[in-house]
């Protein structure tokens, strides 16, 4: 099993606006999860999610900010399970790099220390690209309008 999910797109948006996306809460909430995510390096942060008790998952995503380089990188720990009892210790990483006049994004999710079956990696491996269609279509809706 590769310990590693990535993913690219291409956005029709400058990667200040694709920064954005990635670092604004309110914005985060549109089309990723709640969060009270702030720019802030060792910052802890929560993503509130729908749990799923076949897996020990609680519904509480746990990270904390690792590194940014402003609208170019964005790296933050990425943990779940239920309380203390870990089930997922991974690491998500968004690169944006200017392109085509746009900007293509890359996330890499990497690490999966802890997880016992390969079912939720499958799953978190969709989930990400469901995820990025909400935030396309989130994108497009706000500057269509402006």
């Amino acid at each position: 099993m590769e310990n590693h999910i990535r993913h690219k797109w291409f956005f029709n948006h400058p990667p200040a606006v694709v920064w954005q996306y990635l670092t604004d809460s309110e914005l985060l909430a549109q089309w990723l999860l709640p969060t009270n995510f702030k720019l802030e390096i060792g910052h802890k942060f929560v993503f509130g999610a729908k749990p799923i008790r076949r897996f020990s998952f609680d519904g509480r995503i746990y990270c904390q900010l690792i590194d940014f380089e402003p609208e170019k990188m964005l790296k933050y720990s990425w943990r779940g399970g239920a309380g203390e009892d870990v089930k997922l210790d991974s690491m998500v990483t968004w690169t944006l790099e200017p392109r085509d006049g746009g900007t293509e994004l890359t996330l890499l999710h990497a690490g999966f220390k802890g997880l016992r079956n390969y079912l939720p990696y499958l799953l978190m491996g969709k989930g990400w690209l469901k995820i990025a269609k909400r935030l396309a279509k989130r994108m497009e809706e706000e500057y269509a309008t402006s």
